[in-house]
């Protein structure tokens, strides 16, 4: 049964499966580990266009290797779980530094990597040289645990293990390449989330969860908690010039390193603390639209002022900056952000 969930699904493939994707041509290690890591919580439609601008600008390890923190996080600007950019940049550096330029073979040592980890070094070295290793990102622990009847959250220590047993059973031996792209778009097109197509799938007919009627109850989710909600007022700050004063993120937390508009908790300490950071007069605020930012683990209700018009005594500081309003894509920027200033009209 083994051997032919995977040559049913080899078969199928070849029919229907995705063999057009920009990463799959060529398939470097390079091309797949970046799509892997772009991939991670992000669909593939939204990925293509960010994996083709990336790769232009930054063709191979060691030009992201050798790229400055702004730039990579400027290419990824949009995407977000910006952690990932960050990894990327650092594996690529202790690449240079400490594997020859390359990425490694060893899947032990790949996955110490930043950011890669078990599923993604398996991934890598499947698509990019056709070893044998076994992937279980969240699509394939969707297929499996429907087609094998696995109950419990995925992200549980004990369900991945049953699920990491079942994938290491089913990965086959040869065209290791073709089954994990295989089983990853069997997930994402067929074996979907809600409203899987079962009557398009190659194993359905001994697929636990469409024998016991169970697709909408397995895989079973995370269980569920409130979100909590924090606030905070963003200062959008123009010169008589439009430029608009960012400020660097601190080195840890929501945004890290990616530059941004100040913030204040209290409204009404926003002239006063533009003041003391940076010497800035500007004439009484007005209030532009909240606006509701829903991260993993909380909601972010902001408040954006506007400062028109504001005279600087001092922004000479390395984490701020008077940014021109037209150049966003030179700076990593959290893509609310990004939003708000766009949706800017010139000044007055």
């Amino acid at each position: 049964m083994t051997g032919a969930f995977a040559g049913a699904l080899l078969a199928w493939f070849d029919r229907h499966g995705r063999k057009d994707l920009p990463w799959q041509h060529p398939r470097t290690p390079y091309r797949a580990w970046l799509s892997e890591i772009m991939l991670q919580q992000t669909q593939v439609r939204t990925v293509v266009p960010y994996f083709e601008r990336f790769v232009a600008a930054l063709p191979d390890l060691a030009s992201l290797a050798a790229a400055s923190e702004d730039r990579v996080l400027a290419l990824w600007s949009g995407l977000g779980y910006y952690s990932r950019a960050r990894n990327l940049h650092r594996t690529a550096q202790l690449c240079a530094d400490q594997h020859g330029g390359e990425l490694p073979r060893d899947i032990e040592a790949l996955a110490a990597l930043p950011g890669i980890g078990r599923s993604t070094a398996a991934a890598i070295l499947a698509q990019a040289h056709d070893e044998r290793h076994a992937i279980l990102d969240g699509n394939v622990k969707r297929v499996l645990a429907r087609w094998h009847g696995v109950s419990g959250w995925p992200g549980s220590t004990t369900t991945q293990r049953i699920l990491w047993t079942h994938a290491e059973q089913h990965t086959p031996s040869s065209r290791v390449a073709d089954y994990t792209q295989a089983i990853m778009d069997l997930g994402a097109t067929v074996c979907t989330r809600s409203r899987p197509r079962c009557t398009e799938c190659p194993v359905a007919e001994h697929c636990a969860a469409r024998r016991g009627n169970l697709t909408t109850v397995l895989p079973q989710p995370k269980p569920k908690r409130a979100l909590p909600t924090r606030r905070t007022t963003m200062l959008v700050v123009r010169d008589a010039r439009g430029r608009v004063l960012l400020e660097r993120r601190p080195p840890a937390g929501v945004w890290a390193r990616l530059w941004s508009l100040p913030e204040v908790d209290d409204a009404s300490d926003a002239a006063a603390v533009l003041l003391r950071r940076h010497g800035i007069d500007a004439p009484p605020p007005r209030a532009l639209a909240p606006f509701v930012h829903v991260f993993s683990h909380y909601r972010l209700d902001v408040t954006p002022l506007l400062f028109d018009e504001a005279r600087a005594t001092r922004v000479a500081d390395a984490d701020a900056r008077w940014h021109d309003a037209n150049d966003h894509d030179a700076l990593g920027l959290p893509a609310p952000v990004r939003k708000l200033l766009s949706q800017l009209e010139e000044p007055r």
